[in-house]
C-alpha cells in the first residue's frame, strides 16, 4: 500500500519548485492534492496536469496566503471539495535579502507576511478539520538559515525561525488531538532561483556542505513524505534538517 493513500494533502505555493516536488511525490504515494498559488497561472495549469496523470483527485487554488479571510475562505473550499485534510504542508515563500542598515520596511513586512504569517493563517483554518478527524500532520518549510541565521537576510531567517517556534507551539497544543506539527530545514537547493547564480558561487556552496553537492527538491519532498506518513506517527514538535551536512 502507498504511504499517503486515502489522505488528502494541502501544500501551500505549489505551482512550482520545492512545492511541486512534494505535490508530485505525496500524488505518487497516493494523495489526493490541493495546492494554492497567488494565480492559477501556466504553471499552476502544467502542475495540475502532471500530478491527475498519476492517477489521484487534484485541484489547484489561487489564494493570497498572506491574507487571513483569504486563506479562511480556500480552506474551507478544499474541505467542501476533498470532504477532508490530512496534511499541510506551509511552503509558501519569498525572499527580499538585503543588509540590515539598507532593508527597507516593506521588505521585512512583506516576507514575514507571505512566509511566516501565511502559515498560521492555514494552521489556523485547517486545525479544526484536523482536530474533529482526531489526526492530522503539520508540516512547516523551514530553512537552515531559520536556525543559523544569515548576513543579508534578517527578514527571510526570522519568518523561518518563527516557523520553528510556531511548529513546536502547535505541536504541544494540539498533540492531544491526535494533530502533530513539525519542520523541514532545507539547505542550497537546486531550483530556478539557484540556477540563476553563477558556477563560481555553486562550487563555494559545494565546498562548504559535507556531501558536496545541492539538494534537489525531490530530497526535500522524501523528507516531507515521512513527516506526512504514518512513519513518522510518533515525532512532533521537530525539525529534520535536509541540508547535506551543511548544518550540524
Amino acid at each position: 500500500m502507498k504511504l499517503l493513500q486515502g489522505k488528502v494533502a494541502v501544500i501551500t505555493g505549489a505551482a512550482r519548485g520545492i512545492g511541486k516536488a512534494i505535490a508530485i511525490k505525496f500524488a505518487q504515494e497516493g494523495a489526493d492534492i490541493a495546492f494554492t498559488d497567488l494565480a492559477i497561472d501556466e504553471n499552476a495549469k502544467k502542475t495540475e496536469e502532471e500530478i491527475a496523470a498519476l492517477g489521484v483527485k487534484v485541484k489547484g487554488f489561487a489564494s493570497n496566503a498572506a491574507s487571513f479571510d483569504d486563506t479562511k475562505n480556500v480552506v474551507a473550499e478544499i474541505h467542501k471539495e476533498f470532504g477532508r485534510i490530512d496534511i499541510l504542508v506551509n511552503n509558501a515563500g519569498i525572499t527580499r535579502d538585503g543588509l540590515l542598515m539598507r532593508m527597507t520596511e516593506q521588505q521585512f513586512d512583506m516576507v514575514i507576511n507571505v512566509n511566516l504569517k501565511s502559515a498560521f493563517n492555514f494552521i489556523h483554518a485547517c486545525c479544526p478539520i484536523m482536530m474533529k478527524q482526531k489526526g492530522g500532520s503539520i508540516i512547516n518549510m523551514s530553512s537552515v538559515v531559520g536556525v543559523s541565521g544569515n548576513a543579508g537576510q534578517v527578514n527571510y531567517a526570522s519568518s523561518k525561525a518563527g516557523m520553528i517556534g510556531m511548529a513546536k507551539s502547535v505541536a504541544k497544543e494540539l498533540g492531544s488531538r491526535g494533530v502533530r506539527a513539525n519542520c523541514v530545514a532545507p539547505g542550497f537547493i537546486i531550483t530556478e532561483m539557484t540556477d540563476q547564480l553563477t558556477d563560481d558561487v555553486k562550487k563555494q556552496w559545494a565546498n562548504q556542505i559535507p556531501l558536496r553537492r545541492g539538494g534537489t527538491p525531490e530530497d526535500v519532498a522524501n523528507v516531507c513524505t515521512f513527516l506526512a506518513s504514518d512513519m513518522s506517527s510518533y515525532m512532533t514538535g521537530q525539525v529534520l534538517h535536509c541540508c547535506g551536512g551543511m548544518n550540524m
